[in-house]
């Protein structure tokens, strides 16, 4: 078989470092979003049988024609799929996604599938059959089991572009007109038997998704599926496919991927070229280490995202990547690391937005995919990766040193020829991006470093960018029963506890708030010797209801005075705080995870960080009643001792503010001078600045990003 005959070093390793080895007839790089999908619309207009798309995202209204001359069909990915089924009666179109947090509920197509596209023939599932915190990230679009595309893209908002980046592309924008930073990365394209494995390997996640299985389409052999468009850049080669699968119920543990990454780099003579987006992975970073030390090792040249998009990630995954460069800047003994950045002048501050996830070792190797240089691609998350080798063949490797030399060509704005000129002469892969970083757009060296004070209280890796699944570290492992159990049991809870929220606000409920009759009420034990007691149980058990608890801390003021009423809502309020964590803990994540909100979502991965600073911020800057707040921090992977310290600290401010303006505001009404009212008036004033402050602090030191998330 030509397969096997091809293969003679053994780097592909079928159950180790791949699933699957496979001969492709045609093989193509597509570099950038544009070359994807004009590919793929033209493969797709000759589909008989079967589209199935695998996604982490999917927007219906991706728009795949941009810059193209008009060919009489829709410009959107929605329509332009309704079209294909009209025109094919024996169509079927099968999209399976990430059934995603609602934490990116706010950036994603708030309408199904099917509303935009009312068909039996259109097949649309949210695949969520994984781990707790996990995520489906492949990206595989096979079409009629003839032709397929593996890579990093996904048919979303702000994927398009060109190899040109342009700064201000009027048609790189958003649904809602704002423009999307210049985006890179790349997708394989192959035919042949390994368009066929990857057809089982869609159906195969569409099985364990929904329960049903597919039958592989019956195409009649009428014409190519590769777009005439394209020109291959290899023919009849091996193809590996790598996979990463979390152990998860019946599903074992695949990490084929990491296998890959690792003897792949073991076996690099001259030179190692990786493009990623996160650089966090433990095994990665120590094979890169031990090259790096290797006197005879080869030169390594990673080109990274200078900042991930949002303050939370950008302190917590750049921290860790931070962490790694650090030491592997430690392990250079012999000068042989490059750390680049793709720049793009006239972007304010802004910048290129690197997505892809591609590695070239020598010119022997090459590999093209979803998966990132993380932990989570490593192990948690699910992935595909293609590769290839050369195994000697010169024109595997002539296609494999094009390829890089493309790339390079593409970040220092020169040709690919004069990148091989350079490579040619020099013979150091460091040396000739040096010699060719002299034009306003290129490859700037990457020398972030991690501040001190963010260093100190992001958490280790284990935390926020898992290998493996966190039930299979943290908790013993449950059968999917007693998972359903408690997602029942502690969504209900969770239910009732936001109707609850919601009751004192908006219903009848909310008269029982009478602030003058509780206060009167508490005044009876404000002599008695229980009175601090009294004071926590009633804070406990207002939490248990989800009372608002800025009533509470009123209450507390006005009937033991600022001082006594400050320390007894501050226990009070603390002790609450600490019991309705260990009850989110309880009831575990799936109930959070499925149940609240994008905004409540977006707290609880904040909280997920295990920052003492990052509860200190949620304190002051509340998002969500505060017993809700609670429930999900015990319910994500927060520290006990982080949240204590945090919520004791976060709350002094706005618990103090409280009470000076309460007993303020009760002395005035009591002796209404002109002196009481001006101070009254001047601590409000005091408040109301201090907010704004504070407000626009927070916000310079975690601006949202003014472009949607790239995701992964």
């Amino acid at each position: 078989m030509i397969v096997q005959d091809r293969i003679a070093s053994h780097l592909f390793q079928a159950g180790r470092t791949c699933w699957r080895i496979e001969e492709s007839r045609h093989v193509s790089f597509l570099i950038d979003g544009d070359a994807y999908f004009r590919a793929f619309r033209a493969a797709a207009t000759h589909a008989q049988r079967s589209i199935m798309i695998l996604g982490w995202d999917f927007d219906s209204r991706t728009r795949i024609a941009i810059d193209q001359d008009p060919d009489g069909l829709p410009d959107q990915i929605g329509t332009f799929c309704r079209e294909l089924l009209r025109r094919q009666h024996q169509l079927q179109i099968y999209v399976l996604t990430w059934d995603h947090h609602l934490i990116y509920s706010m950036e994603r197509e708030w309408t199904s599938y099917a509303d935009w596209f009312p068909t039996r023939r259109l097949h649309t599932i949210k695949d969520g059959v994984h781990p707790v915190g996990a995520s489906h990230h492949q990206k595989v679009v096979v079409i009629d089991d003839a032709l397929a595309f593996v890579g990093g893209l996904d048919f979303a908002p702000c994927r398009w572009d060109t190899p040109g980046h342009r700064i201000n592309h009027p048609q790189r924008r958003l649904m809602d007109g704002k423009p999307c930073r210049p985006f890179h990365d790349i997708q394989m394209m192959v035919d042949g038997e390994a368009a066929r494995a990857l057809g089982e390997l869609a159906r195969a996640r569409w099985e364990n998704a929904t329960g049903e299985q597919l039958s592989p389409p019956v195409v009649k052999p009428v014409g190519d599926h590769w777009p005439q468009s394209v020109t291959p850049e290899l023919q009849h080669v091996p193809v590996a496919i790598a996979r990463t699968q979390p152990g998860y119920e019946n599903q074992k543990e695949i990490r084929e991927v990491e296998a890959l990454f690792i003897e792949s780099i073991t076996r690099a003579h001259r030179f190692i070229y990786i493009e990623t987006q996160y650089l966090t992975s433990h095994a990665i970073a120590a094979a890169l280490a031990d090259r790096l030390q290797d006197p005879v090792g080869p030169e390594i040249v990673i080109l990274l995202h200078p900042h991930s998009d949002g303050w939370l990630e950008h302190h917590t995954m750049d921290v860790l990547r931070g962490r790694v460069l650090k030491q592997l800047r430690v392990d250079d003994r012999f000068h042989r690391l490059g750390l680049y950045f793709p720049h793009l002048p006239g972007l304010d501050g802004e910048c290129l937005t690197l997505h892809a996830k591609i590695c070239v070792i020598d010119d022997d190797f090459v590999r093209v995919g979803s998966a990132n240089c993380s932990n989570r691609s490593m192990g948690f998350d699910t992935e595909c990766d293609l590769a290839i080798e050369s195994s000697g063949d010169a024109e595997i490797q002539r296609a494999i040193a094009g390829f890089r030399n493309r790339l390079l060509g593409e970040h220092l704005d020169v040709t690919s020829d004069q990148v091989a000129d350079a490579i040619a002469r020099k013979g150091s892969l460091i040396t000739s991006i040096e010699t060719l970083r002299g034009n306003p757009r290129t490859l700037r060296v990457f020398d972030d470093k991690i501040p001190a004070d963010v260093d100190d209280w992001v958490p280790d890796a284990d935390y926020i960018d898992p290998s493996r699944p966190y039930e299979s570290t943290l908790v013993p492992k449950a059968s999917r029963r007693s998972v359903r159990q408690q997602l029942i049991m502690g969504s209900s809870v969770l239910a009732g506890l936001l109707a609850l929220a919601a009751g004192w606000h908006w219903t009848p409920l909310g008269q029982l708030l009478d602030i003058p009759m509780l206060v009167g009420m508490a005044e009876q034990f404000k002599q008695s010797a229980a009175a601090p007691f009294l004071a926590l149980a009633a804070f406990v058990l207002g939490g248990l209801m989800v009372v608002p608890v800025t009533a509470m801390i009123v209450v507390t003021v006005l009937a033991f005075g600022p001082i006594l009423g400050f320390f007894y809502a501050l226990l009070g309020m603390t002790a609450s705080a600490l019991l309705t964590f260990w009850i989110g803990k309880l009831l575990g994540r799936p109930s959070i995870q499925r149940l609240t909100g994008s905004r409540l979502h977006q707290l609880s991965r904040r909280l997920a960080q295990k920052g003492l600073m990052t509860v200190v911020m949620i304190r002051l800057v509340p998002v969500a009643p505060f017993t809700i707040v609670n429930l999900i921090a015990g319910a994500s992977h927060i520290r006990f001792r982080d949240f204590a310290f945090g919520t004791v600290l976060g709350e002094l401010p706005g618990l103090l503010a409280i009470s000076i303006f309460v007993n303020q505001v009760s002395d005035t009404i009591r002796y209404p001078t002109v002196t009481s009212i001006g101070l009254l008036a001047g601590i409000a004033l005091f408040l109301v600045l201090g907010g704004i402050g504070l407000w626009k602090w927070l916000n310079r030191r975690h601006p949202s990003t003014l472009t949607r998330r790239a995701g992964s």
